[in-house]
């Protein structure tokens, strides 16, 4: 048997006296597409934030199983900003990519990437320059070689220009290469949003509420892609998502959350029928008036 790609065991988020999450565990399989849901407040949101960096969680271990070894995420990604960060701008700058694009770090190559509930892309650059700017740790970014430009140098910024022209591709944007993002159609920056972080070449893609916003038939493209991903590309999906009926369609293993603690792990059909669930998204006077 091999590991889980992903592996959350304890995890516990406390901000002052509030517990956003507790105990939460729960495992991601290699190619698998795993939703994380719950209802608002529920704390899956916090579990993301904790997967990718933003936040430090007080207590448990999220690993991340490479074909090299375990890494440990809340040890290794999770370490808040420190003054001493501004004083040398490579760890200030790879600190900050992580927590912006996740996907590949320069000590870890941990390779988990995000995108997030409101879309964060940079408006007021073209959509290719987006996809280039998420690429910037896996340049040659040598400042002599950059100012000489070598050969290799030359070649690294063909590669990252070629890797972006083939995910603006495959997400059906390539006829927006240099349009301003700001500018692209709210379906096309929230497809633009998961090219950027596939250009970090994620072993794990997080998605959060990728639906958000969108139109039926957007939808229906989203997953459509989100299948293509994992299909063609090997990318194991682990998102949060309201649209049951998108949550339903296309993953094969559920996670529920509610008040911070899973109340339900499984397949779609079990986790549907669950009393838990039920209850938490109907309420429990619901759930007693349909069993009498």
């Amino acid at each position: 048997m091999h590991p889980p790609l992903l592996e959350v065991a304890g995890l516990t988020m406390r901000f002052g006296g509030i517990l956003a999450l507790n105990d939460v565990g729960f495992e991601v399989r290699h190619g698998s597409i795993s939703a994380l849901i719950g209802p608002n407040g529920a704390g899956k949101t916090t579990v993301f934030n904790c997967l990718t960096g933003f936040y430090k969680a007080t207590e448990g271990r999220i690993a991340l199983h490479t074909p090299r070894a375990a890494i440990d995420l809340i040890q290794i990604l999770g370490q808040p900003f420190q003054a001493s960060d501004l004083v040398n701008p490579a760890t200030f700058a790879n600190r900050l990519y992580y927590k912006m694009f996740g996907g590949t770090h320069r000590v870890t190559r941990a390779g988990v990437a995000r995108t997030f509930q409101n879309v964060r892309l940079f408006k007021e650059m073209t959509a290719i320059e987006n996809l280039l700017v998420a690429q910037h740790l896996q340049l040659n970014r040598n400042l002599v070689a950059g100012l000489l430009q070598t050969a290799a140098y030359r070649q690294s910024e063909r590669d990252a220009l070629e890797r972006a022209y083939a995910w603006l591709k495959v997400f059906g944007l390539a006829e927006d290469a240099n349009r301003l993002a700001g500018e692209l159609p709210y379906g096309h920056q929230r497809r633009l949003e998961i090219a950027r972080a596939m250009c970090t070449g994620p072993r794990l893609l997080c998605l959060d509420e990728p639906a958000a916003g969108l139109n039926p038939r957007e939808t229906e493209q989203l997953s459509e892609l989100i299948r293509q991903l994992r299909d063609e590309h090997g990318v194991t999906i682990l998102l949060i998502e309201h649209d049951m009926g998108l949550v339903m369609r296309l993953s094969e293993h559920i996670v529920v959350l509610d008040y911070g603690e899973v109340i339900a792990d499984g397949d779609p059909h079990t986790v549907a029928h669950h009393p838990a669930v039920l209850a938490a998204y109907l309420g429990t006077d619901a759930v007693n008036d349909d069993e009498s």
